[in-house]
């Protein structure tokens, strides 16, 4: 891959199609193990693939759960989430205190030092830490799910594991700098240079929302490497000492939510770093860092899992407490469909997280899409349920913790709740960014066998081969979209026991087929203008998003049946939420071709050219003066370091 221009700035100037580029060349290209969710959006139902629900071996269960009841000791006795909520701090004592748990090794090989806990239990233990102060859960999160321990496990040398790793479990904190202030989700326009010099890169550039980078030790850094004599250059991964000459961590960074972060701007100004802390190879950076994600995203909805069941329990109790009109609010339908709600959806949500985990350990099924899957549909439903708390609560869900507790009554932070989880929908990819992403994986087989067909790039030549090639691959797909189990009325009965759940897995294999007819007819209506379509391809994500939802909830209610672990109660729940899927399906088959995308283009236009701007009078505007994006122009800093290593 050749490297862009670079202005002045250091900016590189990328068109359009230049930045799908490098979005695709960083894609994994190959499948060389199944994928449950591909296959759904091939409208192929693979059952066999997540049932029965794989199980983690004994002595996995035994090691994650002696370190949880170690990690839940320590959180409800040395932790104390509204304080860092006001100070917006994590104290240092909490911080050496996970240290000595072994908290900041959970991932990492015991040979190195870590405790080498299961993606299963390590979800579990970031809930967990999660739910005693978010801020916690993040630091943790950042610092091994996408900082130096798992790109290095994936991708280090034997000697840069031997360097780095031993640290990272037990002394120093990691983050992950990608996102800069004028690049976003494009990171074709990456402007921070690494420029060979001898046995060294020299770094410059400015770096933003870098969450831990405010306490790192370790940074895992990617930068552009410009292409020279014996260097391929491109977008390449490094690890970096954090007290490197040259770094400084310009703002420590304040939101609206996850009060207690560490997240700042940091800026390179002739930053050496040695070439045996390059990860990979030059031009690898971006597949590194959507390779670290595959699994890395799963922290995210562990964080959302521990939402849910605490606004469960708050649901609960608050609503079974709180009378009106002679009775429990709970028992009033507009609250308990509510209720109902968060108690299903919660069930659902661990059941993807747990399903999609266990994939990860046992590594015999490709989960990208999975791991995508998980971190879009949970950031989204837990907002939703956490938005229905508020609502149960009233004006107290309304109110702070610090101020009901002032005046007597339980402090809960259900507004916090609220705030923290905005975030979720936008970082580690914004729902708009995971739409498009799941999309190309999910229509990956076509444009195998049908790219070319509507590349206009493409040769005549080469448009008569793809013809060729996609009308044998066609004509043996299209006939299976037309009939298959989900028509049969005894298809999949092991799942009825008092509660019928084969239905619902019918439901999930008629509609998988006909959301592959859907997708299909799509491409041949639009061909080439497809990638711009992506209300329909949201939807058709979102769709596939519920019926993988739907799968995994009957799958783990009937492994907790087998298992005489609360199955009853969980079929039942399975029940509600698939009940509740199926109705928002249905909305969304029929939005595929009855929506306002079109209307809704056509607004936008007016709106950015000025046309409405009539309606925008009779309001004074609060906001502050500056420019809408900071200048990053390489150079030394100007300002204070605020970088503070805890040690």
């Amino acid at each position: 891959m050749s490297a862009s221009p670079i202005e002045s700035a250091g900016r590189p100037t990328v068109s359009e199609r230049e930045a799908r580029q490098v979005a695709e060349a960083a894609r994994e290209q190959e499948w060389r193990k199944p994928s449950f969710a591909k296959e759904l959006f091939l409208g192929r139902f693979r059952l066999d693939l997540i049932h029965p629900h794989p199980t983690p071996p004994a002595e996995d269960v035994q090691r994650g759960e002696e370190f949880l009841a170690k990690l839940r000791d320590f959180l409800e006795t040395k932790v104390d989430g509204a304080l860092i909520e006001r100070e917006a701090r994590i104290p240092d004592e909490v911080v050496d205190g996970l240290k000595e748990l072994g908290a900041l090794g959970m991932k990492i090989d015991p040979k190195y030092g870590g405790l080498g806990l299961t993606q299963v239990y390590y979800n579990k233990a970031l809930a967990l830490a999660g739910s005693a102060s978010p801020a916690i859960g993040v630091l943790l999160s950042a610092h091994q799910s996408i900082g130096v321990p798992q790109p290095l496990k994936l991708f280090g040398t034997r000697e840069q594991k031997e360097t780095f790793l031993p640290r990272c479990a037990r002394t120093d904190i990691s983050a992950f700098l990608l996102t800069e202030p004028d690049v976003g989700s494009d990171p074709a326009r990456l402007a921070t240079t690494a420029v060979p010099d001898g046995d060294d890169y020299v770094l410059d550039g400015v770096k933003l929302w870098t969450t831990n980078g405010v306490v790192a030790d370790l940074l895992v850094v990617m930068a552009r490497v410009p292409r020279s004599e014996g260097h391929r250059g491109g977008i390449t991964a490094f690890v970096v000492e954090s007290n490197s000459p040259g770094i400084t961590v310009e703002n420590r960074n304040a939101f609206m939510g996850l009060r207690g972060i560490e997240n700042g701007v940091t800026r390179f100004h002739r930053v050496r770093v040695p070439a045996a802390h390059r990860i990979g190879e030059e031009g690898q950076g971006l597949k590194i860092a959507l390779t670290t994600l595959n699994t890395g995203r799963l922290s995210l909805p562990a964080s959302c899992v521990a939402a849910g069941k605490w606004s469960l329990k708050i649901a609960r109790e608050w609503s079974a407490a709180r009378e009106q009109w002679g009775k429990p609010v709970a028992h009033h339908e507009a609250v308990g469909s509510k209720i109902s709600f968060i108690a299903a959806t919660t069930f659902a949500l661990e059941a993807v997280l747990d399903l999609s985990s266990q994939m990860a350990d046992e590594n015999r099924n490709d989960i990208r899409i999975e791991g995508a899957l998980a971190k879009l549909y949970a950031s989204e439903m837990a907002w939703l349920m956490a938005d229905e708390l508020v609502q149960i609560r009233g004006g107290r869900g309304f109110e702070t913790a610090d101020s009901l507790r002032a005046r007597g009554e339980r402090a809960v932070p259900a507004e916090q709740l609220l705030r923290d989880l905005r975030i979720n929908r936008i970082f580690e990819g914004s729902t708009e960014i995971m739409h498009l992403l799941i999309a190309r994986e999910a229509v990956d087989a076509h444009l195998s066998v049908a790219g070319d067909l509507i590349d206009p790039d493409k040769s005549l030549s080469d448009k008569a081969r793809a013809g060729a090639g996609a009308g044998v691959f066609y004509a043996k797909w299209l006939p299976r979209l037309v009939a298959g189990p989900g028509q049969l009325p005894n298809a999949y009965a092991e799942f009825k026991h008092g509660v019928d759940l084969s239905p619902h897995l019918r439901y999930v294999e008629r509609h998988a087929r006909k959301l592959a007819r859907s997708t299909f007819y799509a491409m041949s209506r639009w061909q080439g203008r497809m990638e711009t379509k992506q209300g329909f391809l949201g939807r058709v994500v979102d769709i596939g998003a519920e019926l993988f939802a739907m799968s995994a909830a009957c799958v783990r209610a009937e492994m907790l049946r087998r298992q005489d672990d609360h199955g009853r109660e969980a079929y039942q729940l399975a029940h509600a939420f698939c009940e509740q899927a199926r109705l928002r399906v249905d909305a969304l088959f029929t939005r595929l071709w009855a929506n306002t995308d079109d209307l809704d283009h056509k607004v936008v236009k007016g709106v950015l050219s000025g046309t409405y701007a009539w309606l925008e009078e009779g309001i004074v505007d609060p906001s502050g003066d500056g420019p809408w994006i900071a200048d990053t122009t390489p150079g030394p800093s100007l300002k204070e370091n605020v970088h503070r290593p805890i040690r």
